[in-house]
């Protein structure tokens, strides 16, 4: 592996020195020279030339990342470890209108908890939806560890659709997870605690009162949303479960929970009490919950759970009596359940362990089959004895957290937290391949695929708690580490280091970016937030303001560059409801929406309608405009919201002209006219003269040229008229309208020839 680094790397410098011999023209510096400059080596090179993805070239994945404290989900490239985008999840993200507008306004209610808006999330534990226990991207699921909640991102439009609340829970940290075919995602409790709403009981009581339990999202994909009503929870003893893993293949139809603070000690330091830290690690092990899901949907099926606040509930008794949980000992504190590809294996690392555990599915089996059991739990739960279920032990360094899979066979990848370091290792024979130092103290790590049945291997990143001195200072909250190792050879190879600044990432997924298939545009007048058509939605021409009473409901448009309508009237006190659909057509034409003091934005795609609604409490004269930078003219997309006092009246009737026009400025604009709709034929020309109905956004571009040349109709009557009556102001500025059709006319046209060239385009048949 070192001659292939080496020999990579001095064929590189060759070839940038013999550019630089021969394209001094080009450059002032040669390759040799910036790396003497920049005091890099040629492993730096190397590693710079793994992660670079050139101009207009794209990443092999895309990550989904936790957004921690954000309440966010945080999209990145790989390997470029690009930020693409941020997802407004469980808090409200202004640059998408997320929780501005009535529709995400609507989404972000469904979190409430107990009547309250919680206005801030903690994201850990994002999970792609699977076909085959393969990752198909079509959903993101991620959990809210500070208030039990679970939300739907689809990622036809990477927007949130749908967040459910937790029914028993008052924490968790096991979710999401989702089983081979997403039926359902998988949400585990944490602190344990009375499963009634509202129902107190003291924490003498904790050992009868208390409880945890696993939660099993029923997830329609037709529909895109989680049932509640199809969905149940298994109770469990009052442990701290933690994360889950579903089974897959031969283990498909169990999941698996690992716990801490099995002692179940409860801490009181201001009482004079040992801290929980010490009581929830006095044992040498945990517990990891084997549960039958399967069976457990069919019990709930036929009537047996119970109902708690409203949601099915299968009771221990009930797991017991039907052999759906099950116990196996595991290292304390472990964090991290982890499946293997081929649903054979379970490991399980416990932070205060050096040792990662390899369970057997089939061990486990034949101890439930045979109903070997070493003892029971103090509720009555099975223990099957730790060396009926271990393949084997490895020895991996201190501080062992949570484990991913490799392409290759029996290859696997620990973090180690204390050491500050990723083991790679072989579970199959259990021996230790390789470590490599990161920065600093890891906790999760992700290779790309590397919890589905069928892992892509090549990068991992490495999720780093701490960074302390690796960027530059910013006070003294740094932002998280996350660093990407190239593991496609024997030795892994630190190649990237990138600052999350935005809340505690906890946990990524990557999948290969050619299977993510998001559309540009919705149909116009789609509400993005329920997939269904917008009551408020119109068409160019349909435009209108309603007032009932004190409520006065605006019917607009956008397009570039101008908002219909330009004025909205109201009176003090009215309900004001602005309903606006974007007509473009074309890629990435989004235009936004603000009223200047009024705490209103929205973001608004390609074919979106959405409403905002405030009310006019105060007089005065507050500009609105366009958000987003959509064109030439994005200044001038612009209008007024006047609200008058109660009872005002008018006192001039006439509106001053500004610029006065002359006959020649008139015959200006139509020259200018002219001229530009000889430039739109050529681009025309060359476009009909290719294959360009091939190309989809080719087309949705023409539509919207077309649309835009379709208004010249409508503007060159009006300038008609005018100019027939002598007034060369209308005449002028209604020509100028014309003229800005043709301008966003040809703006899309050139950009559709430029694809079309760049993209192979052939000469129509």
């Amino acid at each position: 592996m070192k001659f292939r680094t080496k020999q990579a790397a001095s064929m590189l410098l060759a070839a940038g020195f013999g550019c630089a011999a021969v394209g001094s023209a080009y450059a002032a510096e040669s390759l040799q020279d910036v790396m003497k400059r920049r005091n890099l080596s040629q492993q730096d090179l190397l590693a710079a030339s793994k992660t670079y993805v050139p101009t207009g070239k794209r990443d092999e994945f895309v990550a989904f990342s936790s957004g921690g404290q954000s309440g966010q989900v945080i999209v990145y490239g790989i390997p470029s470890m690009r930020i693409l985008k941020y997802i407004g999840v469980f808090t409200p993200e202004p640059w998408q209108g997320y929780g501005f507008d009535e529709s995400s306004k609507a989404v972000l209610a469904q979190g409430k908890i107990d009547g309250k808006d919680i206005t801030w999330g903690d994201t850990h534990h994002p999970a792609m939806s699977e076909t085959q226990g393969q990752y198909d991207g079509q959903f993101l699921f991620i959990n809210d560890k500070a208030n039990p909640r679970l939300a739907v991102i689809d990622l036809r439009d990477f927007e949130t659709k749908q967040i459910v609340v937790n029914p028993i829970y008052k924490s968790e940290h096991g979710g999401a997870f989702v089983t081979p075919n997403t039926e359902y995602v998988i949400e585990a409790a944490q602190y344990a605690t009375p499963l009634e709403n509202k129902k107190f009981y003291p924490l003498e009581e904790f050992n009868e009162k208390y409880r945890g339990g696993v939660t099993y999202w029923k997830f329609d994909r037709k529909e895109g949303r989680i049932d509640p009503k199809k969905s149940f929870s298994v109770e469990l003893p009052p442990y701290s479960q933690d994360l889950s893993d579903a089974g897959k293949g031969p283990s498909d139809g169990w999941s698996f929970t690992n716990s801490f603070c099995t002692e179940r000690y409860v801490g009181g330091i201001e009482k004079g009490r040992p801290p929980y830290e010490a009581g929830c690690s006095a044992k040498d092990t945990d517990y990891m919950h084997v549960i039958n899901w399967k069976k457990a949907a069919e019990l709930v099926a036929a009537g047996r759970a119970k109902k708690i606040n409203g949601h099915d509930v299968l009771m221990l008794d009930t797991s017991i009596k039907e052999g759906v949980v099950f116990l196996v000992p595991e290292p304390k504190s472990p964090h991290g359940v982890d499946v293997t590809p081929d649903g054979k294996f379970i490991t399980v690392s416990g932070k205060l362990d050096t040792h990662v555990s390899v369970y057997s599915f089939e061990k486990i089996q034949a101890a439930i089959k045979a109903g070997k059991f070493e003892s029971k739990d103090p509720y009555g739960l099975p223990v099957i004895n730790m060396k009926d279920a271990l393949h084997t032990q490895v020895q991996l360094g201190l501080g062992p957290l949570h484990t991913q899979y490799d392409a290759k066979p029996c290859v696997a990848y620990t973090s180690l937290y204390v050491d500050s370091q990723v083991a790679k290792w072989n579970y199959c024979e259990g021996k230790v391949l390789d470590k490599i130092s990161v920065h600093y103290n890891i906790g999760h790590l992700m290779t790309m695929e590397g919890d589905s049945m069928d892992p892509k291997g090549r990068y991992l990143v490495a999720l780093n708690k701490l960074s302390i001195d690796r960027f530059a200072p910013v006070g003294p909250l740094h932002p998280q580490n996350h660093q990407l190792i190239d593991i496609s050879d024997d030795k892994m190879q630190l190649l990237y280091d990138m600052p999350l600044p935005l809340g505690e990432p906890h946990y990524v997924v990557a999948i290969e970016a050619s299977k993510l298939k998001p559309g540009v545009r919705y149909k116009v007048g789609t509400d993005s937030r329920t997939d269904k058509k917008h009551a408020g939605a119109v068409r160019a021409g349909e435009e209108k303001t309603v007032r009932t009473g004190n409520k006065v409901e605006v019917f607009g448009t956008l397009i570039r560059s101008h908002i219909t309508p330009e004025t909205i009237e109201a009176e003090v006190g009215d309900e004001i409801i602005i309903n606006l659909t974007n007509l473009e057509r074309a890629q990435d034409e989004t235009h936004g929406f603000a009223v200047s003091t009024y705490n209103v934005h929205a973001s608004i795609e390609p074919g979106k309608t959405v409403q905002v609604k405030f009310k006019a409490d105060k007089e005065g004269v507050y500009p609105y405009y366009c958000t987003e930078f959509c064109s030439a003219l994005h200044l001038e997309m612009q209008g007024y919201l006047l609200v008058k006092p109660k009872g005002w009246k008018p006192t001039k009737t006439a509106m001053s002209a500004g610029t006065n026009y002359s006959e020649a400025d008139y015959k200006a604009q139509l020259k200018k006219v002219v001229d530009t709709q000889a430039v739109i034929d050529s681009v025309v020309g060359y476009i009909t003269g290719v294959n360009y109905k091939d190309f989809p956004d080719v087309v949705a571009m023409m539509d919207d040229a077309v649309d835009q040349l379709g208004k010249i109709k409508d503007a060159k009557a009006k300038a008609d008229e005018a100019a027939g009556k002598k007034d060369w102001n209308n005449a002028t500025l209604w020509t100028e309208q014309i003229w800005q059709y043709q301008v966003k006319a040809a703006d899309l046209g050139l950009r559709a020839k430029t694809y079309l060239e760049q993209n192979g385009a052939k000469k129509a048949k």
